[in-house]
């Protein structure tokens, strides 16, 4: 959100109880950097840590991002405010869309926020306790979210779920230990080199993903 400074505005607190509008009028006049509205409650980010939050966030925006480089016309975001609904204004950490042209759920609003259901969103938490996979899993699954990943870093644990019938189904790895995107062909993930953070395999095993004539094809259908 944008800084200002602004007189007689509230400050913004979790556990206030808003307004979508309300809650962007706060977060506007504020100096907070990460503040989501889940199923009309604030949350406030507290300070992130760096080994238990900002390595696991780099490793996903590298595997990510060298998704997004090799795919033309998907669009990938770090961080970015998400508009889902009345009560529902979360900040992912990382998130794939589609452009509406060519299927995509989400539009980019004339104030420069995504509105509507992204295709893939990520998210970093602490434990399974984290709302990540409370209510915000919830708010996401309810507006349509197609896949929601979620990497517990205290557990060490990966979900990858995908929406089928209005309901979050968990993607299996395969006897290699990948999961394969069903939404973005090649988007291949190594479970246990991403839960070791070995970087270069999690990348070779994603190069493999983007090699295969599915993703060949849904860049096609992209273009």
């Amino acid at each position: 959100m944008a800084v200002r400074n602004a007189i007689n505005i509230p400050p913004l607190e979790s556990g206030d109880r808003l307004t979508r509008q309300e809650f962007e009028r706060r977060y506007s006049a504020s100096d907070i950097r990460k503040a989501e509205l889940i199923e009309g409650v604030v949350y406030v980010a507290s300070p992130v840590r760096a080994k238990r939050h900002g390595n696991p966030h780099a490793i996903i925006m590298a595997w990510l991002g060298a998704y997004w480089t090799a795919t033309p016309n998907v669009d990938f975001y770090d961080n970015p405010t998400v508009r889902l609904d009345a009560d529902n204004e979360p900040q992912p950490d990382a998130l794939l869309r589609i452009e509406p042209e060519v299927g995509g759920n989400s539009i980019i609003s004339e104030d420069d926020y995504i509105e509507g259901a992204p295709e893939l969103i990520v998210e970093v938490a602490a434990s399974s306790a984290a709302y990540d996979l409370n209510d915000k899993l919830n708010a996401y699954r309810r507006n349509g979210v197609q896949e929601y990943i979620v990497w517990q870093t205290y557990e060490n644990r990966l979900d990858w779920f995908i929406l089928e019938e209005g309901r979050y189904i968990p993607l299996v790895p395969d006897e290699r230990g990948i999961i394969r995107s069903q939404v973005f062909p090649g988007l291949w993930l190594s479970v246990d080199a991403l839960r070791e953070a070995n970087r270069s395999e999690l990348l070779a095993i994603l190069q493999e993903g983007l090699q295969t004539a599915e993703h060949q094809a849904f860049i096609e259908r992209l273009n």
